[in-house]
């Protein structure tokens, strides 16, 4: 098992097709054919199933490319750091951001990262918390702000921030952020709902249970621009974390108000995986992030946020 069969390997499991697998690799399509059928020689069991509609992998050759990507990433990381000049601090770091945040954080985490550490490669990836959780536990972030998180036997974690969940409607709906909304009052809205199993969906439905009141749900929806857009489309109302509202309340393109009778509070915090000492990137990256929550608390451009846990 070598890396050109490695390398083969997962690129035909992200693309489903050996010629496609080729181009991206700059070889010829017969040597790509030939590092599958030599990898499945040596291990004994078929790694993909050759249908009409391409490759196809086997629950082995799904298990085998994902265990190949991070050891090809590991190795990527570790050329980066070993090449690096003396007193430069470089490598590959992969970030998490929660899909409310990335609008307030991408850009001006990329920016000073770019600034002060040129050579870091940063990758971002947005996703909802438990996502995020899972890709660090499985190695695939190097750290991510996740919420509603204590220290696990896998992750350690640092209380950031603490912010308050909004009900949001329609600019018409007049909503303001002085004038904060009873929790059964927008329940008695048809509201856009995140789905089921999405922490949010859970901080909803247990503040419901301490107000006592049902929720009427117009739909069930697990993207976050989409519970915006059917919000200002009128198709009801819907509970989102500040953040995530901030530019559309400048734009006027939504209204909103702080929950009430109960509040809805989340606590975001950065988590690091135990198992790995952190880089000089990470811990660069990490810090920078950490600065970026809290500026943006600062400066006000993060409504009803709170620092620390």
């Amino acid at each position: 098992m070598d890396l050109k069969q490695l390398k083969a390997l997962v690129t035909v499991a992200e693309t489903g097709s050996v010629t496609k697998a080729a181009e991206l690799l700059h070889v010829v399509q017969p040597a790509v054919t030939r590092q599958i059928q030599a990898l499945e020689h040596e291990l004994g069991v078929p790694l993909f199933d050759r249908t009409r509609q391409g490759m196809r992998p086997t629950e082995a050759g799904a298990n085998l490319a994902e265990r190949a990507r991070r050891a090809l990433g590991e190795l990527d990381r570790a050329r980066a750091e070993l090449t690096a000049p003396p007193g430069e601090v470089t490598g590959i770091v992969t970030v998490g951001l929660l899909e409310s945040t990335a609008e307030l954080l991408t850009e001006p985490l990329v920016a000073a990262v770019l600034r002060e550490h040129p050579r870091i490669e940063l990758r971002v990836l947005t996703a909802y918390s438990g996502h995020l959780q899972q890709w660090l536990d499985n190695g695939d972030l190097d750290l991510s702000l996740l919420y509603n998180l204590t220290s696990t036997p896998s992750l350690n974690v640092t209380p950031l921030v603490r912010e308050q969940l909004w009900v949001v409607a329609g600019p018409g709906d007049g909503l303001r952020p002085d004038r904060p909304v009873p929790f059964a009052t927008a329940a008695a809205r048809p509201l856009v709902m995140p789905a089921p199993g999405h922490g949010l969906h859970t901080l909803i439905t247990t503040a419901a249970r301490q107000a006592t009141t049902e929720i009427q749900t117009a739909v069930h929806t697990n993207s976050m621009p989409l519970q915006k857009h059917l919000t200002g489309g009128g198709h009801g109302w819907t509970i989102l974390p500040a953040v995530g509202i901030a530019a559309d309340l400048a734009a006027g393109t939504l209204s909103a108000a702080p929950l009430a009778d109960p509040e809805i509070w989340r606590s975001i915090v950065l988590g690091t995986p135990r198992a790995a000492r952190p880089t000089p990137a990470v811990t660069a990256v990490a810090r920078e992030l950490t600065h970026q929550v809290h500026t943006a608390v600062h400066n006000g451009q993060w409504p009803s946020a709170r620092l620390g846990a």
